[in-house]
């Protein structure tokens, strides 16, 4: 997938969700460290981070690095991560997760796609730890 490609379904998401009571807006163009911002569909000031995989693996796996950048903004925010890939659509509720312990992974060094691997902190959440928005 392209980064055009994944500007697009971070943009259907965002549609998606304004469809069922959300007010959200796009702001994956940036150095943010998420990728649309708003309110629920409660009216609770909200991020969301998304990721696309092509492939599914039961579990999730959350950067350290970008769960903690989320998590340092204000406390009455509510911090989002979605995640899409073959099986379903997954959308985990951060300020009342209970997370694992980081385990050390292999991931590319930045999220542009490169070949390049670095060892870093990631979580692997569960998929009952999330809200289930639909299975493919």
């Amino acid at each position: 997938m392209g980064i055009e490609t994944i500007k697009k379904l971070e943009q259907t998401v965002v549609k998606f969700l304004n469809l069922d009571g959300w007010n959200l807006e796009w702001t994956g163009d940036g150095f943010k460290h998420y990728d649309a911002c708003g309110f629920t569909k409660k009216g609770n000031p909200c991020v969301i981070e998304m990721k696309f995989r092509k492939k599914y693996y039961e579990e999730k796996m959350l950067e350290k690095h970008k769960y903690d950048a989320l998590m340092k903004m204000d406390i009455n925010v509510v911090k989002l991560y979605f995640v899409n890939d073959n099986k379903g659509n997954y959308l985990y509720w951060l300020n009342a997760l209970e997370l694992p312990e980081p385990v050390d992974m292999y991931c590319p060094d930045t999220t542009l796609w490169t070949k390049k691997r670095l060892l870093k902190p990631v979580y692997l959440l569960k998929e009952n730890q999330a809200t289930r928005i639909n299975l493919n």
